[in-house]
């Protein structure tokens, strides 16, 4: 009975947090300068971020490739885009990266 009740606050806490990450990673996108070349659902200068999150669902590896992608920028993921994504500034920490590529992928 109590390994139960230990495994739903377990399950609630993590629910949680998964929610947490996700307002956090959409707050980082907007208020991180991202919105002036992407869309969450539609692009603009770069990829909309839900073709990003479809691009590479499923992708194991797309959370680090990600993470280097937008600390380090660069271009030729999505063709036709009309600039490379230039580098995020280092006054950006990892654990910010972090948090907004995982929200990125969230997006469904």
């Amino acid at each position: 009975m109590k390994v139960r009740y230990v495994m739903a606050i377990i399950a609630a806490i993590s629910i949680s947090s998964n929610a947490n990450a996700a307002d956090d990673g959409e707050a980082l996108f907007n208020k991180s300068g991202c919105t002036s070349c992407h869309g969450i659902d539609k692009k603009v200068v770069g990829p909309a971020m839900k073709d990003v999150a479809a691009k590479y669902a499923g992708d194991k590896n797309a959370q680090a490739l990600l993470e280097k992608k937008v600390r380090s920028g660069g271009s030729g993921s999505f063709p036709n885009m009309l600039m490379p994504m230039p580098a995020t500034p280092a006054s950006v920490s990892d654990a910010s990266i972090k948090t907004l590529v995982t929200w990125i992928l969230s997006l469904k």
